[in-house]
């Protein structure tokens, strides 16, 4: 496994600042973008920065970057460049981060449900 982590949580961690587990899977995955990010490149596999740019249309370029530098430091996924010119640049996921996977699945399925029983009340317009 991956031994990387972003120094705001190992110092979370070494003062005991998180009451529970969860706090430290929230505080790696929160983020706007983050648990979509993941979702793609788990499931669609390798993209490069360009690609995940055109996936989502309100993200900007250092909102993305950010998001992507969390998850690299935190041992989510990885950053490989490829030494031709222009560089090429691609992210996938790390074995830590695929275990993250059925986690975020769940999150979909659940979203999903939700949205249906939404509009089947009239909360919720169909598209």
């Amino acid at each position: 496994m991956c031994n990387t982590l972003r120094e705001e949580i190992k110092t979370k961690l070494e003062n005991g600042d998180y009451h529970c587990e969860k706090e430290l899977t929230l505080s790696i995955i929160s983020g706007k973008w983050k648990v979509v990010i993941l979702w793609h490149l788990g499931v669609e596999g390798t993209h490069r920065f360009s690609d995940l740019e055109r996936l989502f249309k309100n993200i900007s370029h250092k909102t993305l970057s950010n998001q992507l530098k969390e998850l690299i430091e935190d041992g989510i996924i990885q950053r490989k460049v490829y030494p031709e010119t222009p560089p090429k640049v691609e992210y996938s996921m790390t074995a830590l981060g695929y275990t993250l996977l059925p986690i975020i699945e769940q999150m979909y399925e659940w979203g999903k449900k939700r949205i249906d029983q939404l509009k089947e009340e009239g909360i919720v317009k169909e598209s």
